[in-house]
């Protein structure tokens, strides 16, 4: 091989060799810019139940937590994205907050709380809800489903809310349970509160389902003490289950008996005659 041949290959393998060195620098200058890798499994915001079904007129309830993976304390701000009408309330600790401070490498839980408007109608609604500190932002996608509305109301066939009833008698009052809501309402109970040592038994006193628009006839058996004083007073009926509840205030007019009202007749009359008799024969001394 000649001398301009070696000359030649040299300097083809010096390129070559230059090149190698010159991308070997570049890629360790690059890599020392890059920041160290923290510890941190990373920040999160999750929650147990990202969807949750409930009637209209209860309240959307998700327990979430929020992660600092970062490498200092940051301040997290809480951005919700509602259907209208619609409220959320965040809390921690059991106190509502809009923002708080999350020191680094902590996790806090946080209580979501929904509440849709009332006339929301059945279906599926997203929740959006963000946590915002800095440039960072946590996202959680919760879900309401909307299943319909409790609701129960309890009068009588006629709608009167007021009777008369003999003392020392029993008294039958009819009432209508029906179901004003969208949802079959379950396990109502039914309950009075009256006056002392007054007695109210219901048929039936439970009811396990009522359909939506469904009526229930109830009869309730009033007892009335005896000797009880004549005058007003008032019963309230009650019903209930674990959804939702109702109540019937009754006014009920107490009378007395006609054998009564004789008897004290007679007692009256009796107390004058005895008077009358002891004016007659001690008055003249």
């Amino acid at each position: 091989m000649s001398v301009s041949k070696r000359c030649r290959v040299v300097q083809s393998l010096c390129r070559v060799a230059g090149s190698f060195l010159f991308m070997l620098f570049f890629s360790f200058c690059a890599s020392a810019q890059k920041p160290l890798l923290s510890k941190s499994p990373g920040s999160s915001f999750t929650a147990r139940l990202m969807s949750i079904e409930a009637a209209v007129n209860e309240t959307f309830r998700y327990n979430a937590a929020l992660h600092n993976g970062t490498a200092q304390a940051h301040i997290y701000e809480f951005v919700p994205v509602l259907p209208i009408g619609w409220s959320i309330a965040f809390k921690i600790e059991g106190n509502e907050v809009a923002s708080f401070t999350l020191d680094s490498g902590k996790t806090e839980d946080v209580s979501i709380e929904v509440a849709p408007v009332f006339n929301a109608k059945p279906g599926k609604y997203s929740i959006p809800v963000t946590a915002i500190s800095g440039n960072d932002s946590l996202k959680l996608n919760l879900e309401a489903v909307v299943k319909g509305a409790y609701a129960a109301e309890l009068t009588t066939p006629t709608g009167r809310l007021s009777d008369e009833v003999t003392e020392g008698s029993t008294k039958e009052i009819h009432l209508v349970v029906k179901n004003k809501g969208t949802i079959p309402l379950e396990k109502l109970e039914l309950s009075a509160q009256t006056p002392s040592q007054w007695d109210a038994t219901f048929q039936p006193s439970k009811i396990e389902r009522l359909e939506p628009g469904a009526t229930q006839d109830v009869t309730v058996s009033l007892k009335v003490p005896d000797k009880t004083i004549a005058g007003d007073y008032v019963t309230t009926f009650n019903l209930k289950n674990t959804n939702t509840k109702a109540a019937a205030t009754f006014r009920m007019t107490v009378t007395t008996s006609l054998l009564s009202g004789w008897i004290g007749l007679l007692v009256i009359l009796a107390a004058l005659g005895m008077i009358y008799y002891l004016v007659r024969k001690y008055g003249r001394r």
